[in-house]
């Protein structure tokens, strides 16, 4: 039974709340109302509610004391801060004691249901984590989990003696000395939707934690098998089922139901045939862990994987890497859509897509979207933009039945070509920035000796680079831009009567008289003299 607390000095606001709030869709059945912090402090004591809505300004006891109190005396209630002040203050008072949001007056309901439904997760979580806890300390007594986990790691995976770490679990995990065979089963999180990945992002290990525990709810009453963590692919709990009496798919279906009541999810579950044991628990698990990997993910092909079929051709992502290329350089979202449009078409004609396929497609992806920034990038680009790909979501488009989701899945394509298309199109504006920075260098500092590698050695950049880009970007090579600049210079210095053509010469970065007079006449068509002489006689 959850309940709701509001303390508010006005029963107008009392009432507005009680009004706006989705009560019944958050599992809320009792509402309680305190007019000042010292009732709400009393009621809390008798009643114990989980969620406490408050002001901050209210008689005899105000917000900012009541949280204090809850944050001291009660710290497991959550807290909801509703006040009509919009005040720094007071928000970081709020946060400091532990307030879950801060909500300004007049209520908006949405704002409203987003903090409550924020509250009764946190309490969900929390109250998953204890019971969870203690069913562990429950069921395996002494057993030390990462220790087991090792063991068990390294028997699955064909490290170290068999006997000997079998002998290992036997002495100090109970291991039953009867078993001869066992068959072993895979779940991986990996093939887990996005939103359940995103309720616990920041608590993962609670996530194993949670799935290790229904699994052994299950095995270790009647010692039928155990569940562990694979230390050796993090994102898999294994299952070792050695009990005969009960058939493997209806001990792992009454798991799967655990799992579906726990977390509201249908997973799904690969598994081997019965090996020797501890000799074939190896091969087992290999076993399994292909099954699941090769099951068709496209298809509601049931939960339960055995066997792996024959392998189809492979369907390599870079034979669309031009029309990818493309898109994402064109910045258009219709073109994009329409190349990844072109590469789901060409998928669907396999018939069978196998979630080992979608995250070998993930990593040339990656390999692609690299080659992509190393052939823009120049040795002054920085790298936080082309690593911002990396950050892109890890997860296959599954939905929350494990099947392929084809829209997600076009949604994540098309996400990675537009960060593609925006961190190109930044590159090639940098590009252009440095080009005329180069030119602006030119610009202030003709007189000076500049040569094409004085110029790559200033910008960090490649002789080649500088001089094709320059090139593209001005149409003229940067030789001829420098003497162009120092021409428009020297006409102007032309101009004073008292300067010798030498001496203009040098004010311009020329050391030799009669090179500046070839270049001046080359580009203007007269000599220095001659300009001179025009330029006095208007």
């Amino acid at each position: 039974m959850t309940k709701v607390l509001i303390a508010d000095d006005e029963k107008h606001v009392r009432e507005a709340i009680k009004l706006l709030a989705d009560w019944e869709g958050h599992g809320i059945n009792e509402i309680l109302e305190a007019g000042d912090g010292q009732a709400a402090v009393e009621i809390i004591t008798e009643e114990s509610p989980l969620i406490v809505m408050t002001d901050m300004r209210m008689p005899r006891m105000d917000g900012t004391k009541l949280l204090e109190w809850i944050k001291t005396s009660r710290p497991e209630i959550k807290t909801i801060v509703i006040s009509g002040y919009d005040d720094f203050e007071l928000v970081r008072h709020a946060i400091r004691n532990g307030g879950l949001d801060y909500i300004l007056k007049p209520v908006d309901p949405d704002a409203l249901n987003e903090a409550l439904a924020k509250a009764v997760e946190a309490i969900r979580l929390e109250e998953l984590q204890n019971s969870l806890s203690t069913r562990k300390n429950m069921e395996l007594n002494r057993m030390k989990p990462h220790y087991a986990d090792k063991l068990l790691t390294d028997l699955i995976s064909g490290h170290g003696s068999k006997e000997e770490l079998a002998r290992q679990l036997r002495e100090e995990f109970g291991l039953p000395e009867s078993i001869t065979g066992c068959s072993a089963a895979v779940i991986s999180t990996a093939q887990l939707d996005q939103e359940l990945l995103d309720k616990f992002q920041s608590l993962r290990q609670l996530l194993y934690f949670t799935l290790t525990n229904i699994c052994n709810e299950v095995l270790l009453s009647g010692q039928k098998g155990i569940a562990f963590h694979n230390l050796r692919n993090i994102e898999e709990v294994v299952l070792l089922i050695w009990d005969e009496t009960m058939p493997l798919q209806a001990t792992l279906e009454e798991i799967r139901s655990g799992i579906d009541l726990t977390l509201h999810r249908q997973i799904h579950i690969g598994a081997g045939t019965r090996q020797p044991f501890p000799a074939g628990a190896a091969a087992t698990y290999q076993e399994a862990h292909q099954a699941l990997w090769q099951r068709n993910a496209g298809e509601p092909s049931g939960w339960l994987h055995t066997g792996t079929p024959q392998p189809q051709k492979p369907l390599r992502l870079d034979s669309h890497e031009e029309s990818f290329r493309m898109a994402a350089l064109s910045g258009s979202m219709d073109q994009i859509s329409s190349a990844v449009d072109g590469w789901m078409d060409q998928v669907r004609m396999l018939g069978r897509v196998t979630p080992a396929e979608l995250t070998q497609w993930n990593a040339e992806w990656d390999w692609m979207l690299k080659q992509w920034m190393d052939r823009k990038a120049d040795p002054a680009s920085p790298g936080p933009d082309k690593d911002a790909l990396l950050e892109l979501p890890r997860s296959l488009p599954m939905d929350a039945q494990g099947r392929l989701s084809y829209p997600l899945w076009k949604a994540q394509y098309e996400g990675r070509l537009t960060a593609a298309s925006r961190i190109l199109t930044q590159q090639h504006s940098r590009e252009n920035h440095i080009i005329h920075d180069i030119a602006r260098y030119l610009e202030n500092h003709y007189a000076e000796d500049i040569s094409l590698q004085d110029m790559a050695a200033r910008f960090f950049l490649s002789r080649e680079y500088i001089s094709r880009r320059f090139k593209q970007e001005f149409g003229v090579n940067i030789s001829d831009f420098l003497a162009s600049v120092r021409i428009e210079k020297a006409k102007l210095l032309l101009l004073n009567p008292q300067l010798r053509i030498s001496q203009v010469a040098e004010m311009v970065g020329y050391q030799d008289e009669k090179y500046f007079s070839k270049v001046f006449k080359k580009q203007e068509g007269r000599t220095p003299n001659e300009y001179r002489k025009e330029q006095s006689s208007r």
